[in-house]
């Protein structure tokens, strides 16, 4: 299989340099009422000064040509419940899928299973422990996985949403323009959008085009030391189609931006352009975007707000200067904005002097 690869920076990150502080209450646990109304943070090119808006005023900061790159991805009910055979509970949260009835998850429970290790599941399903991968284990089930879990499946709600997921979690967690089924955790930063405001952006001459990025499990794991050495992160599927080059390539002969809607795009565009030219790629790409790397599509970023010291917060940090993030997180804690997967976002746009210019 394809894999796409970067040359990354030679300095190592500390990631506690990108440690922030946070108080709890400000950990968004349900989505708003209307998509469109979560705060929107800016952090425009010419200086650090934060500017407020609404989701919704997202127009406002968009110009006709621009364009917007969602990512399509779907979240499939990817969390079963079980017990080990000793009766205790145990929780899997798919990584992915590697053959009908073989896969590769996370299993939290108060002991990890040893290899061999039987474990039972909702639907009278069972598995059983084949090894391990990292942090991941391999499971063997006695039926087929995905009928299962889309039986069975739990949406897979990050681990700082402190409650079990409801019934329009399966709705709200997936974004409106979701197709292509895989992903164990939402593109986050496309949950903002509703029809009315693609159609709004579209009437205005903003085009919109779409990569797919199959979230894993990984992006909710702390970063582990093998990983800041080698500057490679947990490998993740994408699809970057021609399409999408001839529709950045337009982008920049009308002067258009290429706006990335979320760090998934960001990492699927910028993986696509591993020689410095965008081409259409289907693969797996396990790059980790760090400060030091230099970007060589994307001219703007709308996301949420990410985790401290983890891999997306480096990314966003690579984009705009680790000092200017930080200063603005540390504003939207103090304004009390929304944080993480159900939160607020941000439009980070680059400084003239930095745009790529790939094509």
């Amino acid at each position: 299989m394809n894999e796409a690869r970067v040359k990354q920076p030679r300095q190592q990150p500390d990631p506690a340099e990108f440690d922030f502080e946070l108080p709890p209450e400000l950990i968004a646990q349900a989505p708003l009422e209307q998509r469109a109304a979560s705060r929107l943070l800016h952090l425009p090119a010419v200086n650090n000064e934060c500017r407020e808006w609404r989701f919704g005023q997202l127009g406002s900061l968009l110009r006709p040509n621009d364009l917007l790159v969602l990512n399509d991805t779907r979240v499939i009910p990817a969390r079963l419940l079980g017990r080990k055979a000793s009766g205790g509970k145990v929780e899997m949260l798919l990584e992915r899928i590697l053959e009908p009835r073989l896969a590769l998850v996370q299993l939290r429970s108060s002991r990890s299973p040893a290899d061999g290790a039987e474990l039972s599941f909702e639907g009278g399903a069972k598995a059983r422990v084949e090894g391990r991968q990292g942090p991941f284990f391999l499971l063997r089930f006695d039926t087929d996985l995905q009928a299962l879990l889309e039986t069975h499946g739990h949406v897979p709600l990050p681990p700082y949403i402190e409650r079990d997921d409801a019934a329009d979690d399966r709705e709200r967690y997936q974004t409106v323009y979701a197709k292509q089924a895989g992903a164990v955790a939402a593109p986050t930063a496309g949950l903002h959008f509703d029809q009315a405001l693609l159609q709004e952006l579209e009437d205005s001459g903003v085009r919109s085009v779409a990569v797919t990025l199959h979230v894993g499990a990984g992006t909710f794991l702390p970063l582990r030391a093998e990983q800041l050495a080698s500057g490679r992160l947990h490998a993740e599927r994408i699809a970057v189609g021609e399409d999408v080059c001839e529709a950045v390539a337009a982008t920049r002969e009308r002067g258009g931006r290429v706006v990335a809607v979320g760090t998934t795009v960001a990492r699927a565009l910028e993986s696509a352009a591993a020689d410095g030219v965008l081409r259409a790629f289907y693969g797996e790409t396990d790059l980790f975007i760090r400060p030091g790397y230099d970007f060589r599509v994307v001219d703007a970023l709308i996301t949420n707000f990410h985790l401290p010291a983890s891999s997306l917060l480096m990314l966003v940090a690579a984009f705009r200067g680790k000092e200017a993030v930080l200063s603005a997180y540390r504003y939207a804690v103090a304004q009390r904005f929304r944080f993480f997967s159900y939160g607020d976002a941000m439009f980070i746009e680059r400084p003239l002097t930095h745009r790529p210019n790939a094509s």
